[in-house]
């Protein structure tokens, strides 16, 4: 690039880094490169690009990149693991994110949202961003840790809200913030609090099997599904399983990570669908088992993973409100950007790039470029239709609003599955009417509305 484009590029970055990025793809092409040495940072935009890189994993590392969480995360977290470890450490958390698993969490996450809609009333304008985030966070602590600690959750979710705000900033504010900004030995300061409540939890569930406790026995991971007990008692092949750090450190991430871009989600959702009542129209009736893509209740399971618009039984099993689910993570995906660290040289499409570069790719540009996606810009869930003339599933490289490859993220299938109960609750029991929204989108950690959206409640049962 120029110098002039450095700069320009930079502000852009400043301001909107979604909308820079969309720039960038449109004036460079899908490699390009900001700044020089190691110090730079390349754009590798598009399919070819997502294909490449996830493809490649031995040439990045991802402690570089996301070192940045490491506030919320901690040292050991899946997100900022390489290698050995990462395998190993994710091989044992995959085993609490089984589809039997899931099924079992739903019933949690149902609960959780009709106790938040039994409390609204008509004619209250709600924004449904925090209103949902709240009831996303209860039902995650929940999951996660099961009723005890799930009581706790106003103080838990103030305490990570905190341990999140540095998270929200950009690199180079962020590294200012480790200086000994406030903000940042706020964050420090929040996130130990958390990890010592989830260590005594982990102390009480070992005494109450040992007995030390006086207290009954707990029943078993199979009974009780918080994956809090699954991970203590999960055992590798060689009878190995994860230390007390790695534990908490896993807990917390998909605390933070599952309420997080799973909020966004939602509240990028519900805009779409009240912005447009013929989407609401339609997702409603496929609740109710109206209309075209109509199922009735046999969504109340996981509906699949969301990467290609097909439910888990084939095509026989598709409804609009699937569609409804994938077109957000389309269009609205909340890991919009991610990056990796160059652990080793590579040419693509004729750019070298070197060791210790930032690599820098998007889902968000991919999901809107017109020769992949006919009318790109504009929310159709029917093009997830697996039964439309011509329709085409999108490969791994086309739609990953998930991410790919070796660290693909464990919660997808549990996003989608809350994303979907969430909405098929509001859809059965509630009439909306979008009251202000400001759709663009902000967010580095997850992409979300700037504001709201914000509705009335007209109608709830």
């Amino acid at each position: 690039m120029r110098a002039i484009d450095n700069v320009r590029v930079g502000i852009g970055f400043a301001v909107s880094p979604h909308r820079a990025l969309v720039d960038v793809e449109r004036r460079f092409g899908p490699v390009c490169m900001l700044g020089t040495g190691r110090a730079a940072s390349v754009f590798m935009l598009g399919p070819e690009a997502n294909q490449f890189v996830l493809g490649n994993s031995p040439l990045f590392r991802w402690r570089e990149a996301f070192d940045s969480l490491v506030v919320v995360d901690g040292e050991t977290a899946l997100i900022v693991s390489d290698g050995p470890d990462h395998q190993r450490r994710r091989r044992l958390v995959t085993k609490a994110f089984t589809r039997r698993q899931i099924e079992l969490y739903a019933d949690t996450m149902r609960t959780n949202v009709d106790a938040a809609i039994d409390a609204w009333r008509p004619g209250q304008v709600l924004d449904l961003h925090l209103e949902l985030r709240r009831v996303i966070r209860r039902t995650t602590i929940e999951v996660l840790f099961g009723p005890r600690l799930a009581r706790d959750e106003p103080e838990l979710g103030r305490l990570l809200e905190t341990a999140m705000v540095p998270v929200e900033r950009l690199p180079p504010w962020q590294r200012l913030q480790r200086r000994g900004w406030p903000s940042w030995k706020r964050a420090v300061e929040a996130r130990a609090a958390v990890a010592r409540r989830v260590a005594g939890e982990i102390a009480h569930r070992r005494a109450l099997e040992s007995g030390r406790s006086g207290e009954p026995r707990p029943s078993t991971g199979a009974d009780r599904p918080d994956v809090l007990n699954l991970l203590v008692g999960t055992r590798d092949d060689d009878g190995s399983g994860l230390t007390d750090v790695e534990i908490v450190d896993q807990v917390i991430s998909l605390i933070a990570a599952g309420y997080e871009t799973t909020s966004a989600a939602m509240a990028s959702a519900t805009y779409a669908m009240l912005a447009d009542p013929a989407v609401w129209t339609a997702a409603a009736g496929s609740v109710r088992g109206e209309g075209p893509g109509g199922e009735g209740t046999r969504g109340e399971g996981t509906r699949g993973e969301g990467t290609g618009g097909v439910g888990p039984d084939g095509e026989g099993s598709w409804r609009y409100l699937d569609g409804v689910v994938s077109e957000t993570l389309r269009l609205y995906p909340p890991g919009a950007i991610s990056a990796r660290g160059v652990a080793e040289p590579f040419t693509f499409m004729g750019t070298d790039v070197e060791i210790g570069q930032t690599v820098i790719f998007s889902p968000y540009v991919t999901h809107r470029l017109p020769g992949l996606w006919p009318d790109p810009l504009r929310f159709r869930p029917e093009r997830w239709d697996p039964r439309r003339p011509g329709f085409t599933r999108p490969g791994p490289h086309e739609f990953l609003p998930f991410g790919g490859g070796s660290h693909r993220c464990l919660g997808a299938a549990f996003a989608i599955s809350e994303i979907t109960v969430l909405l098929e609750a509001l859809l059965r029991r509630t009439t909306l009417r979008l009251d202000t929204v400001d759709p663009r989108p902000v967010g580095l950690a997850a992409m979300r509305p700037r504001r709201g959206p914000l509705a009335e409640v007209l109608t709830v049962s």
